[in-house]
């Protein structure tokens, strides 16, 4: 198994920004098993009609550049030699570099959610949100000859209190991997282990288009409908099979009016990722401003069979439960969830600690043990650990 190790700073989270990915939020529906309109690439996106102007993929290349996301200066070269260029051990090299990043006396990088930028202007600025902060962290590391890459979390959907809609948040942060196999991640603005669905590492390129894409996101919010197609279409240029880009390209149509290539973009989302939940809500909600009854009744009948297939959702209403103090119930959301994904560490442990406070400690004890087994972390290990120990003493005095 391999070592996982987190390197973090724990500031306090907001619950939006367009840094640490995308949130999107809309009606919850699930799959189809209709395939929709044919795949298409990003030279056929239709062009964006506005009242002055027609914008088509030929005017990108003319008016959107990436930068040098990556670049470091001299200033930069010179701090990676004095604080972790100059350390045989990868490891030591990487704790180094990131203390003095961290560190109040030293760089003292601060998160900001609307901290956007590349390496150099956040080593300049001493802010970033998550994603400006991957692209300094991987250079940074790169600079100090460790293999650094971005990394994409996929968070547990949270849902409103009736079911009815689900928030969806995608995270960015560096994951450092050494020659001994040993990995870690790091990160500005750490999520808490449990919600954490799943990870992949992504190229450079990925990481240059969820930079555009952020730009695209925050013109969409000031209905500044050029700036938002021109950076999207930038965006599925340099990554054509990151399907959220196609479902953020499908909102910004949607705003314009275009229904029809709003359309097609959340299709061709669902090509690349059948059970994309972004694009699933989306076409729920375009098909409510066609008048398209029926097909948004086809999308609507399906609500069901997505929420009771997704493990998440019953962990959701185990927490509602326990909120609730309802003890009992919690549990048996927490197994139903179990039933459905039973080697997930983190639901094992969310069992164990719902029978630690119903005072059945072997239980307790039984489940942790296995949320230790399956944990991929080290630092869940460590922290699943610690509360089985505080179990077993609990369990001892009760013998």
């Amino acid at each position: 198994m391999a070592d996982y190790r987190v390197f973090t700073r724990f500031i306090r989270r907001r619950a939006f920004t367009l840094g640490c990915g995308v949130m999107l939020s809309a009606c919850l529906l699930v799959g189809c098993a209709n395939t929709g309109p044919p795949a298409y690439t990003v030279s056929e996106l239709a062009p964006l009609y506005l009242d002055d102007t027609v914008l088509t993929v030929a005017d990108v290349s003319d008016r959107i550049s990436t930068p040098d996301l990556l670049a470091t200066t001299p200033a930069m070269k010179e701090w990676v030699r004095t604080y972790g260029g100059n350390r045989t051990n990868e490891r030591q090299r990487l704790v180094n570099l990131h203390q003095s990043v961290k560190s109040e006396s030293m760089l003292g990088m601060q998160y900001d959610p609307f901290g956007e930028g590349t390496a150099e202007e956040v080593f300049q600025r001493g802010t970033a949100n998550c994603l400006a902060y991957a692209n300094f962290f991987v250079a940074m590391a790169r600079e100090a000859g460790l293999n650094a890459r971005y990394q994409w979390l996929e968070v547990r959907p949270q849902w409103t209190r009736m079911g009815e809609r689900v928030a969806v948040r995608l995270h960015v942060n560096v994951l450092v991997m050494t020659r001994d196999g040993q990995q870690y991640m790091v990160d500005i603005d750490p999520l808490e282990s449990r919600n954490i669905t799943g990870s992949r590492t992504l190229k450079d390129a990925d990481g240059a288009a969820l930079y555009h894409n952020n730009i695209a996101m925050t013109a969409l919010a000031e209905e500044d409908l050029e700036a938002a197609w021109l950076n999207g279409a930038k965006a599925l240029q340099l990554s054509p099979d990151m399907g959220h880009l196609w479902v953020n390209m499908g909102a910004i149509y949607r705003m314009s009016g275009q229904y029809d290539a709003a359309e097609r973009s959340y299709f061709r989302a669902l090509q690349l990722d059948s059970k994309d939940r972004s694009a699933m809500n989306n076409l729920v909600v375009l098909y409510d401003k066609m008048g398209r009854d029926e097909e948004r009744s086809y999308w609507v009948e399906r609500v069901e069979r997505y929420r009771t297939s997704n493990p998440y959702y019953h962990a959701w209403l185990g927490d509602k439960a326990g909120e609730a103090g309802d003890l009992q119930q919690a549990l048996s959301h927490y197994e139903l969830a179990l039933t459905l994904k039973p080697d997930d560490s983190r639901l094992l442990y969310a069992v164990g600690i719902i029978h630690y406070k119903m005072d059945d400690f072997d239980s307790a004890t039984v489940f942790i043990e296995r949320a230790i087994a399956q944990a991929k972390l080290r630092t869940d290990v460590d922290a699943y650990r610690l509360h089985l120990e505080a179990v077993r003493q609990e369990q001892l005095a009760a013998h």
